[in-house]
């Protein structure tokens, strides 16, 4: 059904292209998109609230700007629809994170990032789920409900930008909008087969967004492109990047070319895995395969272990703990600290207005205040493991890591045992950049993928890296969907 119309299987950046020679209207594409996702939405539950009479005006302004005769001064992505993760401001629209409480709040203005896709020429066609205050790895909440895996429904979609990287992989948005402060960007791109950035920590302003962490962690929590091509990530993130008086945790940063990026003068450091968490076979046979295509093409690559990724759970929460902000228990109420025994009540007779998981992360919080020099202890271990990893990876290398420890599970099956998603996790705290790569899709048709991360700052070694594997093992491979049954 996708590959019925071929406009779902382009770049943001060839669908521009195409725009502005005229060669299709924005009009079309917009539409196309818009009826694609009105097919595979009743099931994938990805958009929650969308502006499609307001996408398709801009449509028609944006052919009208091109028909003015003047393509050469347009912005880079006039006319190409997106979509955009709800816990992000965009005017008009809902911006709850998933919270019962805040059903009703719109917001008033865009956050600074949707503006910078707008004024770049991107139409927003609608806002996307997320798991509750965007902080457990399944897109599920009491306000919008559970969204499904394009590949295989009775999965996950992961989270928190669950609905974004669903409707990227299930073909309605050729680039979404994302946020990661646990791995929000690249484990949702990985479950459903597309190509997410995390950017280097402070690259890209926060301003906008709810919930935020204290002013510490801002560096912890990036926001990024989701996309279905390679090709889109650096240019998306360059139009992202840069200081905003909102986030002061953001500052200048060059970013480089990733077509300067020689492989053959690459390092490649493959680690299967944590020293805790067992990996599949068949991601481990991928990471290989993608290893072994850098080699090809002149990258020294060396496998090797680095034992204080043991403790990554530790090292993330105590990095988040003494980040400062608000604490979860008050975000879970809006301001008022809610009562897990109540809640926790409330929810094993169907009355709470949380999810389990929240209810969980709650606990988590409460146990770590009370172990201060555990706290402190797994700081300095942040603090050494950043130091091993920028040295064992250098200058002009890379790492590939998994980025979950098995594909797509089904659902709730993440809860036992609950704190897998640390393979992405650990990243953040480091302030590394981490692009997620498909490499095609395994026997049960799900996908299969990679993270390369890099020092900081070079985020377009990552992204060269991507491309390359995208061009060896095909990137995205569009679902059947063959559950679509309109």
């Amino acid at each position: 059904m996708l590959s019925r119309d071929p406009l779902l299987l382009l770049s943001a950046t060839r669908l521009a292209a195409l725009i502005r020679a005229r060669a299709v209207t924005s009009a079309e594409v917009v539409e196309t998109h818009i009826r694609h996702i009105e097919r595979v939405n009743p099931t994938l539950n990805a958009v929650v609230a969308d502006r499609f009479d307001a996408a398709r005006a801009e449509a028609r302004a944006a052919d009208a700007l091109l028909d003015r005769g003047e393509p050469a001064g347009a912005p880079p992505f006039l006319g190409v629809p997106c979509s955009i993760k709800e816990s992000f401001a965009v005017a008009g629209m809902p911006n709850s994170a998933g919270l019962v409480a805040r059903a009703g709040v719109r917001a008033a203005e865009d956050a600074v990032t949707v503006a910078r896709l707008r004024a770049a020429g991107f139409i927003p066609l609608g806002v996307t789920n997320v798991s509750e205050l965007c902080m457990w790895m399944e897109t599920n909440n009491r306000l919008y409900g559970r969204t499904n895996n394009p590949y295989d429904p009775a999965r996950t979609a992961g989270g928190s930008s669950g609905g974004e990287a669903a409707v990227v992989g299930a073909g309605g948005a050729p680039i979404g909008l994302g946020s990661d402060i646990g791995g929000s960007i690249r484990m949702p791109a990985f479950f459903n087969g597309v190509f997410g950035h995390k950017p280097t920590g402070g690259l890209v302003p926060t301003s906008g967004q709810f919930p935020l962490p204290g002013e510490r962690g801002l560096r912890f929590m990036t926001s990024g492109p989701i996309a279905r091509r390679a090709e889109d990530l650096m240019p998306v993130l360059r139009v992202l990047a840069g200081p905003d008086a909102g986030d002061p945790s953001c500052a200048p940063m060059p970013l480089g070319d990733p077509a300067a990026v020689d492989l053959a003068g690459l390092t490649v450091l493959s680690i299967e895995h944590d020293g805790v968490r067992a990996v599949s076979d068949d991601l481990l046979a991928a990471q290989r395969r993608a290893a072994e295509a850098l080699a090809a093409r002149g990258a020294t690559v060396r496998e090797g272990r680095v034992e204080l990724l043991a403790r990554a759970l530790d090292i993330w929460t105590a990095m988040l703990a003494v980040a400062g902000g608000v604490t979860f228990r008050s975000l879970l109420g809006d301001g008022r600290p809610v009562s897990l025994p109540r809640e926790l009540a409330r929810w094993s007779t169907r009355r709470s207005a949380h999810t389990l998981p929240a209810l969980g992360l709650t606990l988590l919080e409460d146990i770590g205040k009370r172990l201060p020099a555990r706290i402190e202890r797994a700081v300095e271990l942040g603090k050494a493991l950043r130091a091993e990893l920028v040295a064992r990876i250098g200058e002009r290398g890379v790492m590939l890591y998994p980025t979950y420890p098995r594909p797509a599970p089904r659902h709730y099956a993440p809860l036992l045992p609950p704190f897998q998603w640390t393979y992405t996790a650990v990243l953040n705290v480091m302030e590394m950049p981490a692009t997620q790569v498909p490499l095609g899709l395994n026997e049960e048709g799900l996908p299969l993928g990679v993270q390369v991360a890099a020092i900081h700052g070079n985020d377009h070694v990552t992204i060269a890296v991507a491309q390359h594997l995208e061009r060896s093992f095909g990137g995205w491979v569009p679902p059947s969907l063959s559950w679509c049954r309109r």
